[in-house]
Parts: structure tokens; sequence; C-alpha cells
């Protein structure tokens, strides 16, 4: 009762604050968990919810993943995700590994936490600048969508390591096969699925069939992921990606084309199991963190959170100052690119579960990964106040 009261009324909030609700909600975590007032212990039933609640948010990033995206925008879009993706990942473990003298795993995952990226942050602002249908938009758009692909699969590699305490190329291997077979089995499943709901659904008897049966999909989906060794959230994902209209293979989109209107009830009838559990793994990121315990005198703990914030918004331009385009025009798509919100908390959550972040570095990331959400979106609206009228707002995508 009190994860979901606080919960609401911090988001609730933080949105009426015009900063991302998943910070009010792990702020709710932070006052009641051993930060503060110590109301709630987190205890395994909790910790099972929240893991659920993992599941069906990265089943919601792969339904709204649009990979036709990516294809319309070309080159641009693959330039700024790949570059968003590799500095970020090389300066955070460089930081880590060599400049720390942490031990490696860690610093892998510490590097692959600051590749993050969080669409849903950067495109409300946007929209609320009216710059959300404008040609940097776009490109942000695509971008984001090969940046949460490939940070899933990282994800999944940096868990099988945790798992094995160590780095192994069979490992990576068998992770990387099943992610292709995944790929390429999953829209086939899914279009059978959605063919054998939407039949039986007008028959059904009961209400409630749609959530029912995708409920049982998305979590069949983990449970195969985790058989196999990978994080069950892999699987929510697919299952997400898989019933996305706008998946996008060969014969991915001529089989999931039609499907339109199907998944848009699909969308609508899971948004309030999504709504439920989510906020449930937010509350938990907070309440697994004991800022009590956190050595604030330690001058590492303080020159590492401001490194890491600094490199994670600075690296993040790397990709647009690759694009031939104007300079305000990749300062745009750059800063577009930097929040990371609840992306960033997956990472460092699983790190965390997987016992690879102690509580100190925990606390150095999930300060890092609060610094680059709540500071990114005022800066944009400074930047559009300041130098929008010097970006093009007609399409001058041309290729790279």
């Amino acid at each position: 009762m009190l994860i979901l009261l606080f919960a609401r009324v911090l988001g609730e909030t933080a949105a009426w604050l015009k900063v991302p609700p998943v910070m009010g909600e792990m702020l709710a975590g932070i006052i009641l968990g051993p930060s503060l007032l110590g109301w709630v212990e987190l205890n395994d039933i909790i910790q099972t919810l929240a893991e659920i609640g993992l599941i069906f948010l990265l089943f919601e990033v792969g339904l709204d993943t649009n990979l036709s995206r990516l294809v319309k925008t070309g080159h641009k879009a693959s330039l700024v995700a790949i570059g968003g993706f590799v500095a970020p990942f090389v300066g955070g473990f460089a930081l880590s590994y060599w400049l720390f003298d942490l031990p490696l795993l860690l610093s892998l995952f510490a590097g692959g936490t600051l590749t993050a990226t969080s669409i849903g942050v950067t495109v409300r602002v946007l929209r609320d600048l009216k710059r959300h249908k404008s040609p940097e938009a776009q490109v942000v758009l695509g971008a984001a969508v090969l940046d949460d692909v490939l940070g899933v699969v990282l994800l999944a590699v940096l868990y099988e390591f945790s798992v094995y305490g160590g780095i192994s190329l069979t490992n990576i291997s068998k992770v990387l096969i099943f992610i292709a077979i995944f790929m390429i089995l999953a829209p086939i499943v899914a279009k059978l699925m959605a063919e054998t709901i939407g039949r039986y659904d007008k028959k059904s008897k009961i209400s409630g069939l749609i959530p029912t049966t995708i409920v049982t999909l998305v979590l069949f989906f983990a449970w195969l992921a985790h058989l196999v060794g990978a994080p069950a959230l892999l699987g929510g994902f697919a299952a997400g990606l898989a019933l996305s209209r706008r998946f996008f293979l060969p014969f991915g989109a001529a089989l999931m084309q039609s499907d339109g209107k199907f998944v848009r009830r699909i969308g609508h009838s899971m948004r309030p199991i999504i709504q439920l559990f989510t906020p449930i793994f937010f509350v938990v990121v907070g309440l697994s963190l004991n800022l009590q315990e956190v050595d604030w005198s330690s001058a590492s703990i303080l020159m590492m959170s401001f490194l890491f914030i600094v490199w994670a918004m600075l690296s993040k331009l790397a990709g647009a100052a690759m694009l031939k385009e104007s300079n305000p025009f990749r300062w745009a798509v750059g800063l577009a690119m930097i929040p990371r919100a609840e992306v960033g908390l997956i990472f460092a959550e699983l790190g965390r579960v997987s016992g690879v972040f102690d509580n100190d570095m925990y606390a150095v990331m999930i300060i890092t990964i609060a610094a680059t959400t709540v500071l990114p979106p005022f800066i944009l609206k400074w930047f559009y106040g300041r130098y929008g009228h010097l970006v093009p707002d007609k399409d001058s995508i041309s290729g790279v």
C-alpha cells in the first residue's frame, strides 16, 4: 500500500514540476527505505513484484519500438546511435577500470549503464516545444530505437558475465544466438497468437481475454529467456517487439503490417497492468539504496560521481558531432540523446541484483542517472529558447 501510494503521489508531483515521473517514484523508495524513514524493508515478495514490473516495462519498450524509423532516417540515426552507444561505454569503462582501479566486470557494468537513452523524456520535452515532428526529432527517434536494441543485447551479455563470474566467448555466443533465434521466431509466434486471440476474443463469454493471454505470452517469453541463462527482461522486450505492428524484418513487416488495430488494443488492455507494476520496480530501486551507508566524506565517491555525470552528458554528443549538419542541428540531436531515466535504472538495478555493484557504486550510478535525467529537459528548453531559430524546421535529412 505504501509503495503504490508514495509512488503515485511523488510521481504526480514530479510531473507537475516538469521532472520525469520515474524520478519521483525512485524518490519514494529512498524516503520509504533505509535511507530515510525505514518503513519498508525489501523482501522476496516485493523483489518479485519489481521483477514482474521490469519485465512489463521492457515489454512496453518493445511494443513502442518502431524499427521502421531507423530505416527512414538511415545512416544519420545509425551514426548517432552507435556513436552515442560506444563513447559512453568505452569512457565509462575507462574511468572505472583505469582511473579508479575497479574490477573488470564492475567497470563493464558501469560503462553499460551510461549507454542508456530514455527517449520518453526527450519526446515529452520536444512535444512541449512543438519540435516532436522536426528533422532532428526524427533522427533522435530512429537513433533511440537502435540504442534500445543495442542496450538490451549488452545487458544480456553483461548479465551472462555476472552469472558465470567472468568473461567467456562461449557464453557470449550462446546469448547472441538466443537473441537471433528470438528475433526470427518471435514475429511468427506473435502473429499466430494474435490471430488466435483475435478469433476467440469475439466468442469469449468471459471478459479480459486479451490482457490474460498477452500477460501469459510475456511471462512465457521471460521464462524462455531465463531458461537459456539470459535475463528474464529480455523475453519481455522480445515479446513486445514481436507484437509491435512496426516490427521490421524482411518477413516480419509483412506478417505484422495488418495488425495495427489489434496492437493498439493490446497496448490499451495492457496499460493498466503496466502502470500498476512498473512503479514498484522504480520504488525498489530507491529501496535498494542506503544513502546513510555511503561514505560521503570519500573524495573518490564524489569525484567518481562528478566525472560520470560529465562524461555521461558529453559522450552522448559524440554521435551527433559526426553528422554533416549545422552545429545547432548537431547540438539539438546530441542534447536530446542524454536522458537515461528508466533504461539506466534497469542497468543499475541488474548490476546490484547480480552482486556486481556494492552500495557505494550503486549510489554513484543512481546519482549519475538522476542528474542525466533531470538536467537535460531544462538544458533542451534553454537551447531551443536561445538557438531554436537556427535549427532547420524542414526535413533536411539527406544522408551522412
